[in-house]
């Protein structure tokens, strides 16, 4: 077992330096549209920048549609970008392929949104827990055993649910075997897409407690996908913003949180509900349906939705802004406000 656990040393060959970087990641999807079916384009990812350092949480939040699943998706090399980069501890994996492939699926490590679709009804919890051991020819026979124990305890779960199926568990222990999985072969970053949106609120709070304390302990960086601000408050490091294919702001969570900058995010932390129900709640300011992305407005691409858009809004794309401490937003009304004299 030592063997195996060995293997992982999240962010070792990372120092000083991100150990993910995304550089002007676009993803498009060819459709058929209209009457006569004439080709178009879907553009689910449009220029998207991030970097993730060793041992950190990034949280990507954004309504549905807005592009985090696709993000997640090119990543972690399920789909392959249109364009741009992906950069994993210093290398390009954007076209790779083989055993390059195989290297950088061990160390980076997907936990899906429905733990009862991404396991294998057939399988056995212990076969989806080793699955990845196996693949990767992990340790000895013996080794990999010991390590889904292991494993297993660790995410919380009894041994004896080793030999039960996905069917035989609750929505909460599929996503811990999910976790377990996950772990398996040690690796430096889990993309985690909506981890807990499947699950009842009281379960979701201790798979996130699960995560927070694994990311810890381990040192692991993650990547995580949400709808909900509110659950990534706790967990995350920096929040990124996504609508419509784009980051529109990104920051420490604490910055982003405290002193939202864009109008998209304001609306997204006016949604969350008061924990006091004697304080009144402000409806938030966000109307109407996200844009379908085969014909994304022009300009910045929230102003049909946005309460404070002016002219310039409808056809100048803002660029983003840097209000200080890694703090950046996308958006001319805060870019003026600024730039306004005190």
């Amino acid at each position: 077992m030592n063997a195996v656990v060995a293997a992982a040393t999240p962010g070792a060959s990372s120092p000083g330096g991100p150990l993910l970087q995304v550089e002007g990641l676009v993803k498009r999807f060819p459709v058929r549209s209209g009457l006569w079916r004439r080709a178009a384009q879907l553009h689910a990812v449009e220029g998207v920048d991030l970097e993730v350092a060793p041992g950190e949480v990034l949280a990507v939040v954004g309504e549905s549609g807005s592009g985090k699943t696709t993000l997640a998706r090119c990543i972690l090399r399920l789909l392959d970008p249109t364009a741009g980069r992906i950069v994993f501890d210093g290398v390009d994996v954007a076209g790779v392929r083989g055993r390059d492939l195989e290297r950088f699926r061990q160390r980076v490590q997907p936990v899906f949104q429905d733990p009862f679709s991404s396991l294998d009804p057939r399988w056995t919890v212990e076969r989806s827990v080793r699955e990845a051991l196996d693949a990767h020819a992990v340790g000895t026979d013996e080794e990999r055993a010991a390590r889904v124990v292991h494993l297993l305890d660790r995410v919380g779960l009894s041994p004896s649910l080793a030999g039960r199926r996905p069917h035989e568990l609750s929505g909460g222990q599929r996503q811990r075997v999910g976790i377990a999985a996950a772990l398996a072969p040690a690796p430096d970053l889990i993309v985690a897409d909506e981890p807990v949106s499947a699950l009842d609120v009281s379960v979701q709070a201790q798979v996130l407690n699960l995560l927070s304390e694994l990311q810890r302990d381990l040192g692991l960086a993650i990547v995580f996908v949400a709808h909900d601000l509110s659950v990534v408050e706790h967990i995350s490091h920096r929040v990124a913003v996504m609508y419509l294919g784009r980051i529109v702001e990104t920051g420490p969570t604490g910055a982003v949180f405290r002193d939202p900058r864009h109008p998209y995010t304001q609306a997204l932390l006016e949604a969350i509900p008061l924990p006091d129900p004697s304080r009144p709640s402000r409806p938030p300011d966000l109307v109407g349906e996200i844009p379908s992305p085969i014909s994304p407005p022009s300009g910045c691409r929230f102003h049909p939705r946005c309460p404070v858009a002016i002219a310039r809004c409808t056809d100048d794309d803002p660029e983003m802004t840097d209000f200080g401490g890694g703090h950046v937003a996308a958006c001319h009304v805060a870019r003026a406000r600024l730039d306004r004299p005190a």
